[in-house]
């Protein structure tokens, strides 16, 4: 188990609030095989945690402070993070096979922050020529950013009439395929403001993109839409299920049921990893078809990460967590890493991190100047 305490600036009670990580047996090994490092968010703390492998093949824990922090966009070398109003651009500092002096083979540098307001951003990702591509959920919309705006939306679905700061629909997950966006998923296909908290149950749809066809209904909060494989697998939040939909007759084909609500989803190899989060007791998290799978099954929803066997459909490996962070909201695989870090923006160390560009792309990092 892994604790850490934190001091709370905020709290009015000046208590430390704790965080515990615990991990299934067998997880460090399964990291090491895939040869990967995990990343999430939990925009309820304001955390990205890095997940990776310690020399002694224990689980290595690093966290950021960034506030509100929800999608997440990463491939080897790129991490972007979306905040309350900004988006951050990581870049790794290092070169290939180089570590730093504490054995961090990924230092993820913040690059370029843009301002774009609080739109609410959800699920992101890359194009193939670069291009970061967000679901704007406050304006119902897909977008990318601008140099000179706070966004410049791509397209909408059929059913918003206009863009407005609404959040009519609850966009809010992003599938892409052949590097071009392909698949969102909405909470319902309302047009009016905040109108989706009337359909949480049900009203779950899938649009193609390209098209504009609705290929899927009567989903439950879905979310997370990724296409891996040939498939469009998502999670089926509103019921714990994760899944897949068959495009011909637009069935959510179920998986796996899962203890807790789901976001977050991301695939390495044969394995599916998602992420878990306690139900917020409040309106919209009530009366889910979640509850009472819960209650039938005697279990209490979780915090954490769960890995998935696609063949089986077992949960294989799991990350547990307790205390401070009780919902998470986006997960990537980091491919080719093993000990991932990030620098920070609220002490000296960002100042004294200086990546050099050399030729050939090549990166020269100094720290401790």
């Amino acid at each position: 188990m892994i604790l850490m305490k934190e001091n709370d600036e905020k709290a009015q009670s000046g208590e430390e609030r704790v965080f515990h990580l615990d991990a299934s047996r067998q997880f460090p090994e399964w990291l090491a095989e895939q040869g990967c490092g995990l990343a999430f968010t939990t925009y309820q703390a304001s955390k990205l945690f890095l997940i990776g492998l310690l020399p002694n093949d224990t689980l290595s824990v690093f966290e950021r402070t960034i506030d509100r922090c929800m999608g997440l966009a990463a491939d080897r070398d790129s991490l972007f993070v979306s905040s309350l109003y900004q988006v951050w651009q990581f870049e790794n500092a290092l070169n290939q096979a180089e570590l730093t002096e504490d054995g961090y083979d990924r230092v993820y540098l913040p690059q370029v922050g843009y301002v774009t307001g609080d739109c609410d951003i959800h699920d992101m990702a890359v194009e193939r020529d670069g291009r970061l591509v967000f679901v704007n959920t406050l304006f119902s919309c897909l977008a990318t950013l601008s140099d000179t705006a706070s966004f410049s939306p791509l397209w909408h679905p059929p059913f918003i009439s206009r863009l407005a700061a609404e959040d009519r629909c609850h966009l809010n997950g992003l599938a892409m395929r052949d590097g071009k966006p392909a698949f969102v998923t909405a909470i319902s296909e309302s047009d009016v403001a905040d109108g989706w908290r009337d359909k949480r149950a049900d009203g779950g749809v899938v649009v193609d993109v390209a098209t504009n066809d609705v290929v899927a209904r009567g989903l439950s909060m879905p979310h997370s839409p990724r296409w891996y494989r040939g498939r469009l697998w998502l999670l089926n939040s509103g019921t714990g299920e994760f899944g897949s939909i068959d495009l011909q007759d637009g069935t959510f084909e179920p998986v796996c049921f899962a203890p807790g609500y789901l976001r977050g989803l991301s695939f390495v190899g044969r394995y599916a990893v998602m992420g878990l989060s306690l139900p917020r007791h409040n309106q919209t998290f009530q009366d889910l078809p979640l509850d009472k799978t819960l209650a039938s099954k005697n279990a209490d929803p979780r915090c954490g990460v769960l890995v998935v066997d696609l063949e089986t459909g077992d949960a294989v490996h799991w990350i547990r967590i307790e205390g401070v962070v009780n919902e998470l909201y986006d997960v990537s695989v980091l491919p080719d890493c093993r000990r991932p870090m990030a620098i920070g923006f609220q002490s000296d160390e960002i100042r004294r991190a200086i990546a050099i560009g050399e030729s050939q792309e090549l990166k020269h990092f100094a720290f401790n100047l």
